[in-house]
């Protein structure tokens, strides 16, 4: 009973104060975008490494000025967590991930697209292996035709956590310096080459100079 209170507590207040502090980080940085000027107006796949996804709607927000996206989340209780702050940033989500119900989350995930909803997600999540690329973001490429634009968020100053995905948590008072592609196309590729694209790209500046 105890349990259940403390996470309806949680539930309730996390969100709310999360997306507060995630504003006071944005604000509080310099921002460097190295980033395409548009990536067009038809649906496209944003995609980050899970670790880096706390900064991710400021990206998402230089390209459309009113949310209009779907964002994969587990549906596990930290992913509830996650689903209920971004709410705050205007983001819609889909509950699940490629690794559970991946059948589900895949059809979804398509509908979406077909209905003009941008998708979010990462590649490696919701609980790994770091770095490693899961089938459905090259399958929902493929099938609806949607290109990928790759993001990595590197903080000259931040925290990062211990767990799996070595999570950053950008501090006050740094640089954020977003990287971003021009829209890519996966249709052509097979699903080994696709994954490699993808991973390659995404850690195009893990070793970035974050002075």
């Amino acid at each position: 009973m105890a349990k259940k209170f403390f996470r309806a507590l949680a539930l309730f207040a996390v969100p709310f104060i999360a997306s507060i502090l995630i504003r006071l980080i944005y604000l509080t940085n310099k921002k460097e975008f190295h980033s395409p000027q548009n990536v067009g107006d038809e649906p496209i796949i944003f995609a980050c490494w899970h670790g880096e996804l706390l900064m991710l709607p400021y990206l998402y927000s230089k390209y459309r000025k009113t949310p209009h996206a779907k964002v994969l989340i587990s549906s596990h209780f930290d992913g509830m967590l996650i689903s209920k702050t971004i709410k705050y940033f205007g983001l819609d989500t889909i509950e699940g991930s490629t690794n559970r119900n991946a059948a589900r989350v895949l059809m979804q995930g398509i509908r979406a697209l077909k209905d003009g909803y941008d998708i979010g997600i990462t590649p490696d999540g919701p609980k790994g292996p770091r770095h490693e690329v899961a089938d459905g973001i090259i399958a929902m490429a493929q099938k609806t035709k949607a290109k990928i634009v790759l993001v990595e968020m590197k903080p000259t100053k931040f925290w990062q956590l211990r767990s799996w995905d070595r999570f950053i948590i950008p501090k006050p008072f740094g640089t954020l310096k977003y990287y971003s592609t021009s829209p890519i196309d996966v249709t052509s590729l097979d699903m080994k080459e696709a994954k490699s694209l993808v991973k390659s790209e995404l850690l195009k500046h893990e070793k970035v100079d974050r002075s």
